[in-house]
């Protein structure tokens, strides 16, 4: 296959189309064009006379100057430190909410002797440094006091507002502490959860440290199971969330995040099924990549063996909700052969382009397949080979073959820790063929695509897990409807084959026979290169990944899984 055919995913732009996920829609947007006159002193109807334009003063326009950034970020950070937060709230464009989080940091959070040292300019944004004490007493009495120092860095942004020309701090719960996200607020005391020690297949303990990732994985851990492994609480300053994101059934929410403990308390123990040399080797994976993100499962069980982020402070794995690109094929493949729509040596389309619902799509660099084979178009990742299957579906057909096979959408996945289950919305002309190559409402991570992976290698859908279901007796997902063995075998065919002569032949050279991959690139509205995104299984491992902004999925989180099967082996 020639070097064309290896790179089908990777955007080209085109000012005269929309790119896609490797596919441009060409869509007439419309043609209204408006005409302004600016009057003079011609003395026309509707003009202003100058003097009159003369006694009105002219309000301050364009970005905030640097004289007018630094003086912003001076009044508010010293009124904060002098702990006259009415003062330092009215420097911001959101005065009532400012007043009330600055005045917790010292009636919740405990915080004295606070001290702010901005940093070195960035444009509009001044970072500073926060040296503080924390200061709580248990129960009231002076014997049980407790005292840590607690320093962070954090940053706020000037911006100039509209009405007035005024430049003022554009105020967020992150100015506060940088962890603090709408309706979040700092808050020192007994714990309401007692902590846990995390722990692997093998009963070793995850240090954070060793494995950065495994941060926000305890977070979860501990929510879901602190009262529940036996330990005791500890006194501790910690990010509590708004009462909006601890909705039970919001399976998304962000845990509560620990940032100083006072005193430890004695933690539970949660075994997990994390494999100490592949979580390491998922670290290593991720660390060199501003955001990148991997999962490693088992086929046969749904075990996670590994999972790793190079952002530290959230869970894209898990809890991402990303467009997946072109890996979504194998979900849409199944459908095209559930389906008798198609078959894997079945002469299939590939044009250069394929109108619906008035979109043209076209492949990105207008290729062509003449006389193809729907293995062909699949390997190459031909996307106007699933567009044009469009008009022989329903809106509801993807989202019932991802519910009900590949146990994608349904919201009750139950791994042990807050999770993403994706999501595959009914949708209708151009957003529905779009679906079709992981576009459009489509959303997956790293977790949902390595299982899709796992469940075409096992031949069955078995819901991942980072707690053994015998820990607490829960019960874990089914799949409504089992993948049929033609079905599975087929799609192994055409992953293996993608594998050895197609867009993820590079990534997969060498790992053997029992093996299939499929890379995608996922278009993201202001982001200058899409997400790259690759989905693969070796033997009884199946891994995904997805680097964002990374381009093509093949070369930049192709390489992440590659190490992933081979550190498994």
């Amino acid at each position: 296959m020639g070097s064309r055919g290896k790179r089908r995913d990777e955007p080209r732009r085109n000012t005269n189309a929309l790119v896609i996920g490797g596919v441009a829609a060409v869509a007439v947007i419309g043609a209204g064009v408006g005409a302004y006159a600016l009057i003079g002193n011609g003395g026309q109807a509707g003009s202003t006379s100058a003097s009159a334009a003369d006694d009105k003063p002219e309000i301050p326009k364009g970005p905030p100057t640097a004289k007018e950034v630094r003086a912003v970020a001076d009044g508010f950070l010293t009124a904060w430190q002098q702990g006259e937060t009415a003062k330092a709230a009215a420097y911001t464009n959101d005065a009532a909410a400012a007043k009330k989080a600055l005045a917790g940091l010292t009636k919740d959070a405990h915080l004295t002797g606070l001290k702010l040292a901005p940093g070195t300019r960035k444009g509009a944004e001044v970072p500073f440094h926060v040296t503080s004490t924390v200061e709580y007493k248990k129960g009231g009495g002076s014997a049980s006091e407790l005292s840590k120092p607690f320093a962070y860095d954090s940053s706020l942004t000037a911006e100039r507002r509209k009405s007035d020309g005024k430049v003022l701090v554009d105020w967020r719960p992150s100015v506060v502490h940088p962890d603090l996200k709408e309706g979040d607020h700092l808050e020192t005391g007994e714990a309401g959860d007692p902590p846990v020690k995390a722990v692997d297949r093998a009963g070793n303990e995850l240090d954070a440290k060793k494995y950065p990732s495994i941060g926000t994985v305890v977070d979860g851990l501990r929510e879901k199971y602190g009262k529940k492994a036996g330990g005791t609480a500890g006194v501790e300053l910690r990010v509590v969330r708004g009462k909006s994101a601890k909705k039970s059934e919001d399976k998304n929410a962000l845990p509560d995040k620990t940032l100083l403990a006072l005193s430890k308390g004695t933690p539970g123990t949660v075994k997990t099924t994390l494999d100490p040399a592949l979580q390491a080797t998922a670290e290593e994976q991720v660390k060199n990549s501003k955001k990148a993100s991997v999962v490693l499962v088992k086929p046969s069980t749904g075990e996670i063996l590994a999972v790793a982020n190079s952002d530290r402070g959230f869970n894209t794995a898990f809890q991402g909700s990303l467009a997946p690109g072109s890996t979504m094929k194998v979900i849409t493949a199944s459908m095209l052969l559930d389906k008798k729509i198609t078959d894997v040596d079945k002469k299939h389309p590939c044009p250069k382009y394929f109108t619906y619902g008035h979109w043209k799509f076209q492949n990105d660099d207008k290729f062509q397949i003449k006389n193809g084979t729907f293995k062909s178009s699949f390997a190459a990742s031909c996307n106007t080979a699933f567009i044009s299957q469009a008009p022989k579906l329903d809106n509801d057909s993807l989202t019932k073959q991802a519910q009900a096979v590949f146990g994608l959408g349904m919201n009750n996945w139950s791994i042990g820790v807050p999770s993403f289950d994706g999501a595959v919305p009914v949708m209708s002309d151009a957003q529905m063929a779009a679906s079709l190559i992981g576009q459009g409402g489509v959303r997956m991570n790293p977790l949902n695509m390595a299982s899709v992976a796992a469940t075409v290698k096992a031949g069955a859908f078995h819901q991942p897990y980072l707690v053994s279901p015998d820990f607490d007796d829960r019960t874990l997902a089914k799949a409504a409807k089992p993948i049929s063995a033609s079905t599975a075998s087929k799609l192994r065919e055409l992953m293996h084959y993608t594998a050895i002569a197609g867009t993820a032949v590079k990534p997969m050279s060498g790992l053997g026979s029992d093996m299939g991959a499929k890379t995608g690139s996922a278009e993201v509205d202001g982001q200058k290169d899409p997400n790259g995104w690759f989905t693969a299984w070796r033997g009884d491992l199946a891994a995904a990944a997805v680097v964002q902004q990374g381009g093509h999925g093949g070369d930049s989180a192709g390489p992440v899984v590659r190490k992933m099967l081979l550190a498994g082996s």
